[in-house]
């Protein structure tokens, strides 16, 4: 059994006491696999960005506890705190949180200094990272003359220099439009993914559906009802299970997110199938062969116009 990144379990936090206290989380419950992007959806005033605040161990829970690869964070001291949060968490903030005297390189380099690495070590790990994210022409400019994608690139790099167990963003993509925000989304599930951390986001917006793997309603302090989402086996897109499409194929269960997807996902294993009806190359290599065929039949109308 996978060991899990984050359990939360039966979480409450209350402000104040008496008559006055406001119970912002209630009761909350969640547990995050390595690799999965969980996103955290609800109304100004839910409690989202305090659940948060407790999963990222900025915030001490009233009751309830929180594991971060089996410690329990929440009953740690706050003197242990500090190098937890330096150490095994990455945090993206809305408002990105650069420092505006510092350029690019040193905005991430500085993290990984304070977690004890050398500074010439510091630089070289930054650079590489930068570079990977697309800022290599960028390592000398301050803040001030970057793009707001740049800025939350610049971001995404700082919480990942001390290789983070867990990635937490508020927001993230908040301040960006639209073309921006869905890259800087895809680039965080490609994250998630290819290194598998875990990520979870709490925001308002709803294109990050697209890159969850589950989808939470916060309300009240609570959560309303639960999301599940699924990856069409054609064209890769993340889709609620409830909403979607879906294809049987021997007893398992397939979710498409259109008709079409669905048609081309029946035809694919209808063509590429035996006469007895078993699969000569697997389920994964199918859905390969079939997003391969969409994107040249797409190459293939783009040279013709």
């Amino acid at each position: 059994m996978t060991a899990l990144t984050l359990d939360v379990r039966d979480v409450t936090k209350r402000f104040g006491d008496g008559e006055t206290a406001v119970l912002a989380v209630r009761g909350v419950s969640l547990a995050v696999q390595p690799g999965e992007i969980v996103l955290i959806m609800g109304p100004s005033g839910s409690g989202k960005t305090t659940l948060l605040s407790m999963m990222g161990a900025l915030l001490k829970p009233t009751g309830g506890s929180i594991r971060l690869d089996g410690t329990a964070i929440s009953e740690l001291s706050e003197s242990r705190l500090p190098d937890i949060r330096l150490r095994q968490f990455g945090f993206i903030f809305q408002d990105f949180n650069l420092l505006s005297a510092l350029s690019v390189l040193e905005n991430v380099a500085i993290v990984a200094e304070l977690a004890g690495l050398r500074g010439r070590a510091a630089r070289d790990k930054a650079t590489t990272l930068l570079t990977e994210l697309g800022l290599a022409a960028r390592l000398d400019f301050l803040p001030e003359k970057l793009s707001g994608g740049e800025k939350q690139r610049v971001a995404i790099a700082r919480a990942l220099i001390n290789d983070p167990t867990l990635i937490l963003a508020d927001e993230p993509t908040a301040n960006l439009d639209s073309k921006i925000g869905h890259e800087i989304m895809r680039l965080l599930r490609s994250i998630a993914k290819e290194q598998g951390r875990s990520v979870v986001i709490v925001s308002h917006d709803q294109r990050i559906r697209d890159i969850a793997d589950r989808v939470l309603w916060l309300e009240d302090g609570a959560f309303k009802d639960i999301v599940t989402m699924a990856t069409d086996p054609v064209c890769g897109m993340a889709v609620e299970r409830e909403r979607a499409v879906s294809a049987e194929k021997d007893g398992d269960t397939f979710f498409c997110c259109s008709r079409g997807c669905r048609e081309e996902f029946l035809g694919g294993l209808r063509e590429d199938g035996r006469a007895d009806g078993r699969q000569p190359h697997g389920w994964s290599r199918l859905a390969g062969a079939l997003r391969s065929r969409r994107r040249r039949a797409s190459t293939t109308q783009s040279d013709a116009s």
